[in-house]
């Protein structure tokens, strides 16, 4: 199962990476920018995206990008954001509820995950 990551720097990649590949025994590709995530969706099929708030290589909105995906009918789509009003957003443009950086190991964050992704363990 691959996961797409959208838009988070170095390090919270790495954190977001460590947490599936251990939870839920699944390969996190990387994407900087809008373009090269749709570019990705287009090539192979993914069972997530994470989409950052604000994709870090360019500072362009995680939330309207979220929206145009969530829009295509494709995977499942969360975004990643420690704000609750910029969650609320990407829920009301069909995103399903999705967690902080802060929240990333909690086991509200991984029921959510479970949810979507039926891992192999919790």
């Amino acid at each position: 199962m691959k996961v797409l990551s959208v838009g988070q720097c170095a390090a919270d990649h790495q954190a977001i990476r460590r947490l599936f590949e251990q939870h839920f025994g699944a390969e996190v590709i990387a994407a900087a920018s809008a373009e090269e995530a749709k570019q990705c969706l287009s090539q192979q099929p993914f069972a997530l995206v994470l989409v950052n708030r604000v994709l870090d290589r360019d500072g362009s909105s995680g939330t309207e990008l979220l929206g145009d995906l969530a829009a295509q009918g494709g995977p499942p789509v969360m975004l990643v954001s420690n704000h609750a009003d910029a969650q609320a957003e990407a829920v009301r443009r069909g995103a399903a509820p999705g967690f902080g950086k802060a929240a990333l190991g909690s086991r509200e964050t991984l029921s959510r995950l479970q949810a979507l992704l039926q891992p192999k363990s919790v």
